[in-house]
């Protein structure tokens, strides 16, 4: 079986370079999908509160641990904070929540899912009679200071951050004791998120991608949509190479040393894209997925749009 490279957070932490993303991933196929993924190789599982499907993913995790494959320790389980637990009285409880769902004692990484906040105690969507989204004007820096302490008391090694443009980081960086160890944002070629990684890389914060292969199964795709699977470009490369175009699409980001959470529930694709460490992209290979980007944001959170706190209104980075 393939060792799994590591990155080394800034508090010293490893995190496998690989896990299975389970965004979209149905409660009826989830667990199966993590348990398979466990079997071929995978110890890192990303998970959210809002997905819905965080039980289904502790019934895998409880499992490979009962049956000997895997022990708590070799796994590195990640969850994250949603938009209407911000409140800081509602931090530590939403946490609490997500390790009752996957029967876990610790997690390793926990974060905070969106900048943005949505009104309390009510729906994860709550909405108005016009049937927009009720925002809470919450502070993410006030969301993260209540974070803090739960490292210290054991329910969480590492915290971190996800959907945060350039300057949200930097405004959070004034106030934090502890840094964010990641920023768990959109990353594949048509978004290639270039300047945001360095800008992280220079604060020692690394950055972990989402819909790496370009979510061709978004709920809001459309038929005439660019998809990144099929772009002859990239046929070329994985052809050449023997591989697959989403293997090709995983190892670019490996290569870029960003952590990558590829989501599949269908076994023979979960194995096929943690089967990329036999093979390195050149440099000419980098440089031409490099030039696919066009800002082309697949997941643009609308939903949010006119939220003091909305990340990508601006057209930041």
């Amino acid at each position: 079986m393939a060792r799994v490279p590591t990155i080394k957070f800034n508090n010293g932490q490893t995190y496998p370079v690989i896990g299975l993303g389970t965004w979209k991933s149905k409660p009826g196929e989830v667990t199966q999908a993590v348990k398979d993924a466990i079997d071929i190789g995978y110890r890192h599982i990303d998970c959210a509160y809002v997905y819905g499907n965080e039980k289904e993913v502790g019934a895998a995790i409880t499992a490979k641990i009962a049956d000997g494959t895997v022990t708590r320790e070799d796994l590195f389980i990640t969850s994250k904070l949603w938009n209407t637990f911000h409140r800081p009285d509602l931090v530590k409880g939403a946490l609490q929540a997500s390790l009752q769902n996957l029967n876990l004692k610790y997690l390793d990484l926990y974060l905070v899912h969106w900048p943005q906040a949505y009104k309390e105690e009510t729906d994860l969507f709550p909405k108005d009679k016009s049937d927009n989204i009720i925002f809470s004007d919450v502070d993410y820096v006030d969301t993260w200071k209540a974070l803090e302490p739960l490292v210290g008391e054991g329910l969480v090694k590492s915290i971190g951050i996800s959907n945060f443009n350039s300057k949200q980081i930097e405004r959070l960086l004034k106030s934090a004791k502890i840094v964010p160890v990641t920023n768990q944002v959109e990353c594949h070629p048509y978004l290639n998120q270039r300047r945001l990684i360095d800008f992280c890389a220079a604060r020692n914060i690394s950055v972990t991608a989402y819909s790496p292969l370009g979510s061709p199964d978004r709920p809001w795709a459309k038929p005439d949509d660019p998809n990144l699977l099929e772009d002859p470009k990239l046929k070329a490369i994985a052809d050449r190479l023997g591989k697959t175009v989403a293997q090709v699409l995983i190892r670019y980001q490996i290569d870029r040393g960003v952590i990558v959470i590829p989501k599949s529930v269908t076994k023979s694709r979960i194995a096929s894209n943690f089967d990329v460490f036999d093979f390195k992209l050149s440099q000419e290979d980098m440089s031409l997925i490099d030039s696919f980007d066009c800002n082309g944001r697949l997941v643009p959170m609308t939903a949010s749009l006119g939220h003091k706190f909305h990340p990508f209104e601006n057209d930041e980075f």
